[in-house]
C-alpha cells in the first residue's frame, strides 16, 4: 500500500490511521479468534501503517514548502478509548491501545517534528453502527447518549482530520480530539445523576 502510494504520488506527508472492526460477544463467549481479529485490525494495523509512514517521512526529509512538520499521523480511535463497553471488550481494548500507541509515538517522534494525534469519534452515521440509527426508535435511543442531540456525520470527522493535518495545528501532538457530540460528558449525569 505504501509502495503504491509513493510510486503514484512521490511521497507521503499525512497518514490518517483509521480502522474500525467490531465483533460483539460477552467475554465468556468471545473466542480467541474474535479477540485477535479485532486487535489485529484496529491496533496492529495502525501500528504497521504508522511504522511505514515514519520510515517514509524520515527517508524523504523535510519539505518546508509543504509543511512545518516532517509528517503527520492521525490515529482514529473511538470514545471507547476511555468509555468501557460491555460486550465489546476486544473493541474497547483495541481503541484504548490506539490511544496509548498514539501518545507513545508522539513522545518518541516529536523531536523529529513528526506530529502524532488522535481523533476519537462518538456515534457517527456509518455502516459499523447502522442498527443504532437506522430506525426512528433506535435513533431516539442513541440520542440519549449524545448531549448535542444529533448523530455525527463522516464530514465531522473529515473536518477535524483536515484541521489536525494542517499547519494551523502545528503545535498539537500527543493528544486526542473527541468528536462526539458530548458522549464523553457522561450524559446519564446531566440532571445531577
Amino acid at each position: 500500500m505504501f509502495a503504491h502510494t509513493i510510486t503514484a504520488f512521490g511521497t507521503l506527508d499525512i497518514l490518517v490511521n483509521n480502522a474500525g472492526l467490531q465483533q460483539d460477544a460477552p467475554v465468556e463467549a468471545m473466542t480467541l479468534e474474535q479477540w485477535n481479529r479485532v486487535i489485529g485490525v484496529n491496533l496492529t494495523g495502525q501500528f504497521l501503517c504508522a511504522r511505514a509512514a515514519v520510515r517514509e517521512f524520515k527517508r524523504r526529509g523535510p519539505r518546508p514548502k509543504v509543511s512545518r512538520a516532517l509528517g503527520k499521523i492521525i490515529c482514529v480511535s473511538s470514545v471507547h478509548e476511555i468509555i468501557p463497553w460491555a460486550g465489546h471488550v476486544n473493541y474497547a481494548a483495541s481503541k484504548g491501545g490506539v490511544m496509548l500507541m498514539m501518545k507513545t509515538l508522539a513522545q518518541e517522534l516529536a523531536a523529529d517534528r513528526i506530529r502524532v494525534v488522535g481523533i476519537a469519534p462518538g456515534a457517527i452515521r456509518t455502516p459499523i453502527n447502522r442498527e443504532a440509527w437506522e430506525t426512528p426508535e433506535a435513533y431516539a435511543s442513541l440520542l440519549k447518549l449524545v448531549p448535542y442531540k444529533r448523530i455525527g456525520e463522516p464530514e465531522d470527522i473529515a473536518a477535524a482530520a483536515a484541521w489536525l493535518a494542517s499547519d494551523a495545528a502545528d503545535y498539537i501532538t500527543g493528544t486526542t480530539l473527541f468528536v462526539d457530540g458530548g458522549m464523553t460528558l457522561y450524559p446519564g449525569f446531566e440532571s445531577g445523576g
